[in-house]
């Protein structure tokens, strides 16, 4: 599920908007052949401290909107080790009809489909003043709603003793496209116990490439994931490594990379990539070039259990690069022409090209790379149109993929590699045949909102006409010209997400929002 992008590792597990108001969204009637899913992830948690907060997520096999939505947490398996709270501020209403076991119920519906929907009934997990390291049990968590079967999840548990690793400071540099670089990577432990290893987990921009692949660290293609230390960290230490990049000859210039690094203890990663394992989401393959090393620390750490961070908001920092330099690109706008008889109905492929040499990469708010406008041709009527395209009507707005518009705009995914097209299908029935009949294709068109490309180096291939004409022979007009299909090569950039969604589901950090558009990108 993974593209070239799988650096941001996963797409569509949505929080915002987690509960909608009953008034907001019609009731949909649950079908039979809908099923429901959960999951609720692995947790260590620190002794003496204030636990850490968890929730669901719920997934669907098709969209559905859930009346009566019942969350079960039975943790009878850890009974006296720790405790399981209804969180403040939850939009949930929970109760504990018996001991080691707590029910909350949705007072709305929620609307769910299968790309999942995070940040339900999030509850505080919290060790016991009697639990002691190495302490382990089950949480079974059970979902429920109006006219579905229920399902069920268990998840591991584990008590051990806190350590309190902080990340080193932010780090910034500057450097052009193409050229390498050198970035610290420091941990310190600001706790009172010797800290048994460290596992630190990077979330990089595209472009931010590592030119060392260690053997205790982790890659796809040169996207430095992870790496795991052995070494012990005793209290009040610091310890540090340096890391090699070379920044993508590909890199928008001027502009801006980031890079986040997350500190955990090697208990708190098993957790995660046990998250990870849930969804198919590798890590990737360790590397050959030797291994990377800490600073040497003195002491040993006594063979104990588990370990947890009791303050995970000092885990994390930041790598800021300033691109500096001038490394442009030119989107290309696309037309197309077909043909067809009257009352026929063809495809008319509309969309961009990007034509370098930069790659234009938006992940990290998410939004459109560009805008798009295509005018229908005024002799026919569109009557399917993609579901990331919007009709428009001065200050009117549709609802995404409806025919029948004169105007529509269409936005697109966060990346778009140098080389690559993105293409929309559109359905065009042809009303009446007219000589020539054109629309009209535009690309970055201005937008009040996130997103767009305002720096493109050739302004003048920014619109493109798509031109229908009548069939030669009256071949029932299915198509022809350009409109044929385009092949998928690579996986699709549609399923791109930061690593700040894995981490805020594992109980880590940020979050990142995507959903799936109907695109199709061809290299």
């Amino acid at each position: 599920m993974l593209s070239n992008s799988t650096r941001r590792w996963l797409a569509g597990l949505g929080v915002a908007g987690a509960f909608v108001a009953a008034s907001a969204i019609p009731a949909v009637a649950a079908a039979p052949q809908i099923a429901l899913g959960v999951y609720f992830g692995d947790t260590t948690v620190a002794t003496g401290s204030d636990g850490k907060i968890e929730y669901s997520t719920i997934h669907s096999s098709a969209p559905t909107v859930l009346n009566d939505l019942t969350v079960r947490y039975d943790f009878t398996g850890l009974a006296g080790k720790v405790t399981v709270a209804e969180e403040e501020d939850t939009f949930a209403d929970c109760a504990s009809p018996s001991a080691n076991v707590l029910v909350c119920t949705s007072p709305w519906e929620v609307e769910v489909d299968e790309w999942g929907l995070g940040g339900i009934f999030p509850v505080q997990i919290k060790a016991t003043d009697k639990a002691k390291d190495g302490d382990s049990g089950t949480i079974k968590v059970t979902l429920s709603a109006n006219g579905f079967d229920a399902v069920s999840h268990d998840a591991k548990v584990r008590v051990g003793e806190g350590v309190d690793l902080a990340a080193g400071p932010e780090t910034a540099v500057s450097v052009a496209p193409g050229k390498s670089f050198t970035a610290p990577l420091k941990v310190s432990n600001v706790g009172e116990t010797t800290a048994k290893g460290a596992t630190v987990v990077f979330y990089n921009d595209y472009g931010l490439n590592s030119t060392k692949h260690y053997s205790n660290c982790t890659y796809v293609d040169d996207e430095l994931r992870t790496c795991r230390f052995d070494e012990e960290l005793p209290a009040g230490s610091t310890f540090g490594a340096t890391l090699p990049y070379a920044l993508g000859a590909d890199t928008l210039a001027p502009g801006f990379k980031y890079g986040e690094v997350i500190w955990m203890t090697p208990s708190e990663f098993e957790d995660f990539e046990s998250y990870l394992d849930n969804y198919d989401v590798t890590v990737g393959k360790p590397g050959t070039d030797g291994k990377l090393t800490l600073a040497e620390a003195g002491g040993k750490a006594s063979a104990r259990g588990f370990q947890a961070d009791p303050r995970p908001e000092n885990n994390g920092t930041n790598l800021q690069v300033t691109v500096t330099g001038n490394n442009g690109t030119d989107l290309e706008a696309l037309g197309s022409s077909v043909s067809g008889t009257a009352g026929a109905t063809v495809k008319a492929t509309v969309g961009l090209r990007n034509n370098g040499p930069a790659t234009l990469d938006y992940s990290r708010s998410g939004s459109s790379v560009t805008y798009l406008t295509f005018d229908v041709p005024k002799g026919t009527t569109a009557a399917a149109a993609p579901e990331n395209c919007f009709p428009v009507k001065g200050d009117e707005w549709g609802e995404p993929g409806q025919p029948g518009a004169r105007h529509y705009r269409c936005y697109f995914d966060s990346f778009l590699k140098a080389g690559q097209t993105v293409t929309l299908d559109f359905g065009l029935k042809i009303d009446k045949v007219v000589a020539n009949d054109t629309g009209l294709v535009k690309i970055n068109v201005p937008c009040e909102c996130d997103g767009g490309f305002y720096r493109d180096q050739k302004p003048a291939n920014d619109s493109a006409k798509v031109v229908v004409n009548a069939a030669a022979g009256g071949d029932g007009g299915q198509g022809g010209g350009d409109g044929g299909t385009l092949p998928i090569t690579g996986s699709s950039t549609g399923l791109i997400a930061g690593i700040g969604a894995l981490l805020l589901a594992a109980g880590f950090g940020g979050y990142v929002v995507a959903r799936r558009r109907k695109t199709r990108f061809v290299a």
